[in-house]
């Protein structure tokens, strides 16, 4: 009987770490996608400091630049979390619109078109919410 009441135990304690191991991998997943959604919303507000830029690009040139850049760092930091296609495409969306942008304003484009960008950030952002 003690042989038996040992192995119900083992067997217990087995499913349990399964079940833990299996909770903690969901929390990665849940981690994954909050840290998406956080990283959405900063696109979108680099986004609109942006969109505000390039508007008042005759009072500051560079704060296009530092807006790209933050936009940038963002692609990069979700990029490098996720394995999610469809973020991926987004990112890739995303990552070509500022590069677009990038190109325009050093061809001397003071106001360049920011569409694409708002666009894949709104592409983005769907993606990452649930």
């Amino acid at each position: 009987m003690a042989a038996g009441r040992r192995r119900t135990t083992a067997i217990a304690a087995a499913l349990a770490a399964a079940a833990l191991t299996a909770g903690l991998s969901g929390c990665g997943a849940v981690d994954k996608a909050l840290d998406c959604v956080r990283t959405a919303d900063s696109v979108a507000d680099s986004v609109t400091d942006l969109q505000q830029a390039v508007e008042n690009a005759s009072d500051d040139p560079t704060r296009a630049d530092s807006s790209l850049d933050a936009i940038q760092k963002d692609l990069d930091r979700i990029g490098d979390r996720t394995d999610d296609a469809d973020v991926n495409k987004a990112v890739d969306h995303l990552d070509h619109a500022v590069a677009g942008v990038r190109r325009a304003i050093k061809d001397g484009d003071a106001t360049p078109d920011v569409t694409p960008v708002t666009d894949a950030a709104g592409e983005l952002t769907k993606v990452c919410t649930p």
